[in-house]
């Protein structure tokens, strides 16, 4: 499994915050909202989970802060509805 590193906002495979192999990127809405907005992984690294790892990440974050998550982005949407574990997170 590939080391996933926190950044601000973001959770990322590489070893560059600015050029990742792979990340999923939140921002903030009020006090109890995390908005993810983008995911991504590299033609290299696909098929191997990542995504849905970078997705289990954020919902971690989101319990650990007490916060709920709000998934824009396509992929977090559709993983989010499909993994009944997750649901005590969306808004």
């Amino acid at each position: 499994m590939a080391t996933i590193n926190k950044g601000e906002n973001k959770f990322y495979v590489g070893d560059s915050i600015k050029d990742p192999m792979a990340e999923i990127t939140f921002v903030q809405n009020g006090d109890n909202r995390l908005i993810i907005d983008h995911t991504y992984v590299s033609d290299e690294l696909r098929g191997q989970g990542i995504a849905g790892d970078l997705v289990e990440k954020v919902v971690l974050f989101a319990r650990e802060k007490g916060k709920k998550v709000m998934p824009l982005c396509p992929y977090a949407k559709d993983k989010i509805k499909k993994t009944p574990a997750y649901q005590d997170v969306v808004e």
